[in-house]
């Protein structure tokens, strides 16, 4: 897998230092936007052609990495408090 700063990059000068596909000014959300919208991988590269299907596909196996390691990483500590989680419920 790629180094994640090979992938998506923040930087300030960038769409206010929103996490952009690197080279290019697509925010990664917008792969996510697309995905949660019902749309396919193709469409958004379709739409998007800045962004090479390597990129794509190792953002989101970087996102899924992550999303793992948070899991079990919290799935180990003691329960936090639901404000931890949730704190606009508090």
């Amino acid at each position: 897998m790629l180094p994640a700063d090979a992938v998506i990059i923040k930087d300030k000068g960038i769409l206010g230092g929103t996490p952009v596909f690197r080279g290019t000014r697509v925010p990664f959300q917008a792969l996510l936007d697309y995905l949660e919208g019902g749309q396919n991988l193709e469409e958004f590269l379709d739409d998007f052609p800045t962004v090479t299907r390597e990129a794509a596909v190792a953002a989101l196996e970087l996102a899924k990495s992550t999303l793992v390691m948070l899991a079990i990483e919290f799935s180990q500590s003691p329960t936090p408090p639901l404000t931890a989680v949730y704190p606009s419920r508090a």
